[in-house]
């Protein structure tokens, strides 16, 4: 057996934390975790049904163990830990390149990796600056007030990710008010309905689709005349595969959209700095990738024993991810819960690391680069329409963000 080794320390013999809990800042760890961020590797947590997991926090770990194939993202094994109540009742429910293993995850994967590539994603800026400018001129002959989230942060990536697809936009508030049950909804059943509409609806336009002498110039267009045709993939992986594009293809870049504006603006130093050298947007991306770290709570389950940090994590348990807090990790990131577009970032896990580190991180930074230097520049007024502390954020057990952002300039 292979030892992981780290320099953090074993595990705190303290007693187990809630996991996962809410932001009190919206940029900011929950303070909750704060016994969390003394240096060590891994601890045990408490989960909502009372089960214990283990949390990983320092950065080397996470590495190691997000890289690690004894480590499997397959939900419907035994253990595998759950967040909230709804995700019990539909564990069983296949999820598409994040929720199975290798060969098959590479299998999918391979498929998805020419359209999300670095040089498609600077090929797709155009279209990102069109679609931005869009949002902005519209925001701005309304004129002030304005809420950002429904005006810019979520129009924006949904355009973006309907025209790679191949999805008709004219259906965005369909699924996106899905998207959000599927992610957010109060019940299992509200989840497992929203999920079934999505399906329902993705079903029909990749039977549209197949029905087409001649495909258009969308992933999923792609996908139905070549790997659909071919036998490569079925119907029911076609439609999860497009589910998981749609959702997490708008859903996350919304989420830093919205929440990375909410942090410049409370951070006034850095905005007047980011405003007077533009060069330095895509350090400010990963620099907001870092410290905002919207997708909390990574999971996993252990496929055999693993030695780690001084501890074992054994077969059949649930091993989380607590990305706020490795990515301050003070072992790396000095003075880590300041906002410093001069530092190196970009060895962050925003996007996770190892065989399920996002595929879209290229087309996401690039959003965001143009959204927010857009925003910035054209709106140099820019500011907050309500009081900071009485602006609803996203809570714990989802993709962090603002519920709403009301602004204006």
């Amino acid at each position: 057996m292979t030892e992981l080794t780290d320099t953090s320390g074993p595990a705190s013999p303290a007693g187990p934390v809630a996991f996962p809990q809410d932001r009190t800042c919206p940029y900011a760890p929950p303070t909750g975790y704060d016994p969390l961020r003394d240096g060590r590797a891994l601890s045990r947590v408490t989960l909502y049904d009372g089960r214990q997991a283990w949390l990983v926090t320092a950065h080397a770990t996470a590495r190691a163990l997000l890289a690690d194939p004894r480590l499997s993202t397959d939900r419907s094994r035994p253990g595998f830990p759950g967040l909230t109540p709804a995700f019990a009742a539909m564990r069983r429910r296949r999820v598409a390149l994040l929720g199975v293993d290798d060969p098959e995850h590479h299998r999918q994967r391979r498929m998805m990796v020419p359209s999300f590539t670095l040089k498609r994603a600077a090929e797709l800026r155009p279209l990102i600056q069109r679609t931005v400018d869009g949002r902005l001129d519209a925001m701005i002959a309304q004129g002030p007030p304005a809420e950002l989230v429904s005006a810019f942060a979520l129009p924006v990536p949904s355009m973006v990710i309907c025209g790679l697809l191949g999805v008709p936009y004219a259906d965005h508030e369909f699924f996106e008010e899905q998207s959000r049950r599927l992610l957010r909804g109060p019940t299992a059943a509200d989840n497992q309905d929203a999920r079934n509409r999505l399906a329902e609806y993705l079903g029909g336009l990749i039977d549209e689709k197949a029905k087409d002498t001649e495909p258009g110039d969308g992933i999923l267009d792609d996908l139905v005349h070549h790997q659909f045709r071919d036998g490569t993939v079925d119907r029911d992986e076609l439609v999860a595969l497009a589910i998981i594009l749609l959702v997490a293809g708008h859903e996350t870049t919304a989420n830093m959209i919205s929440l990375g504006t909410f942090t410049l603006l409370q951070h006034p130093d850095r905005l007047a700095e980011l405003r007077a050298d533009p060069a330095l947007l895509p350090a400010a991306v990963d620099e907001l990738l870092r410290m905002l770290s919207i997708a909390e709570g990574l999971q996993r389950v252990a496929l055999e024993d693993i030695e780690v940090a001084g501890a074992t994590i054994r077969a059949g348990e649930g091993v989380l991810f607590a990305t706020s807090v490795i990515n301050r990790d003070a072992s790396l990131y000095e003075d880590p819960d300041t906002l410093d577009f001069h530092r190196p970032a970009r060895h962050h896990l925003a996007f996770g690391f190892g065989i399920h580190q996002c595929l879209g991180q290229n087309l996401a930074r690039a959003e965001l680069e143009i959204a927010l230097g857009s925003l910035l520049t054209r709106l140099p007024g820019l500011r907050l329409a309500a009081p900071a502390e009485e602006i609803p954020c996203k809570p714990g057990d989802t993709v962090q963000g603002m519920l709403e952002l009301p602004v204006t300039w």
